[in-house]
């Protein structure tokens, strides 16, 4: 996947370019001093995991900041990559697999200091990792690229730490641990596919980068260039499958995104009626809609609220109004 030499000058000049076995060097965890690599690459994983776990249950984002910046799972990531358009064995699967457990374990042993009724979900470090979208994938795409030229230059090392921060892998691994440990299954399934994504994106552009720039060997051997092919179709099957329930998800946010402002609005208008009447929140749970509202006197007919929000709504849609004083009135359904 050679570039044309104009465009590839411009993004790493032949004096700027890192020499093959200097990129393997930091990236392969099994060569030169492996065992004073890989020492430091368990020792700072495990620290970097109890930074996250502790930034996490305290909901501190600075520390979580501080856990990325020290991890070091982006490594055998992009040994990964590179070892896929170079077509040789590589341990980075290994050290990605084994250190991506130990995360998940340490973060199941943080959960053993939540008590079980904790609401998880309030816990902004966790609830902002549960729920991933299409932009996340996006995200993680544009910094493996930025990951893959930084690693690939000799001068812009410095923009290394920026990239350990933008993308997260050792938070949604801890929070998936967390949530395990609580049997939130569903919030611990969003939190694995938030890392699972990150990873693909990240092996994906480390590939188009490392091969684009001349570090794969296929060149001049054609069944290495057909493997090549082969690996790069099922590493984009792999990101599509991961993408459609992103793209799912995206759709859904937005959708309620939306329908929460409807919501919103049309029970303004309702309380318009009653002088002193607000309303101080409007959230969806399991397909019913909650109104929020305070009024120091009797409410309007709920019956005209149903009626503003048809056509705003989808038809069958559960309405629940919930006043300040205790009361909680359930309205009915839209278009019923």
């Amino acid at each position: 996947m050679p570039l044309p030499g104009r465009l590839r000058d411009r993004i790493l000049p032949d004096h700027k370019r890192r020499s093959l076995e200097d990129l393997q060097e930091d990236l392969d965890l099994s060569s030169g001093d492996s065992r004073a690599k890989q020492s430091a690459f368990w020792t700072m994983l495990t620290l970097s995991s109890v930074i996250a776990a502790c930034g996490i249950l305290t909901n501190s984002t600075a520390t979580v900041i501080g856990a990325m910046i020290i991890a070091p799972l982006s490594t055998p990531i992009m040994g990964i990559a590179l070892g896929a358009v170079q077509r040789r064995r590589s341990t980075a699967l290994a050290f990605v697999a084994l250190g991506g457990l130990l995360v998940l374990l340490i973060g199941a042993a943080a959960s053993l200091v939540v008590p079980a009724s904790y609401d998880l979900l309030s816990d902004s470090q966790i609830s902002s990792r549960t729920s991933p979208g299409l932009l996340d994938l996006i995200a993680a795409l544009a910094t493996g690229f930025a990951g893959a030229v930084a690693l690939s230059r000799k001068d812009v090392a410095a923009v290394l730490p920026g990239v350990a921060i933008a993308i997260s892998l050792v938070p949604p691994l801890v929070v998936t641990g967390v949530c395990a440990g609580q049997t939130s299954w569903w919030l611990a399934l969003g939190a694995l596919v938030l890392f699972v994504s990150n990873l693909l994106a990240m092996v994906f552009a480390g590939m188009v980068v490392f091969a684009a720039l001349g570090y794969s060997r296929a060149a001049g051997h054609p069944e290495r260039a057909g493997a090549s092919r082969r690996a790069y179709v099922m590493l984009g099957l792999l990101f599509t499958a991961v993408a459609l329930p992103l793209a799912a998800n995206t759709v859904t946010a937005v959708l309620l995104n939306a329908w929460t402002a409807r919501t919103w609005s049309a029970a303004e208008s309702w309380l318009s009626k009653s002088p002193g009447a607000a309303v101080t929140g409007v959230d969806a749970q399991s397909r019913t809609f909650y109104v929020h509202v305070r009024s120091p006197g009797d409410l309007p007919p709920i019956e005209d609220l149903l009626a503003d929000l048809e056509g705003q709504l989808p038809d069958g849609v559960p309405i629940v109004v919930d006043a300040t004083r205790g009361q909680q009135i359930i309205a009915g359904k839209v278009g019923e």
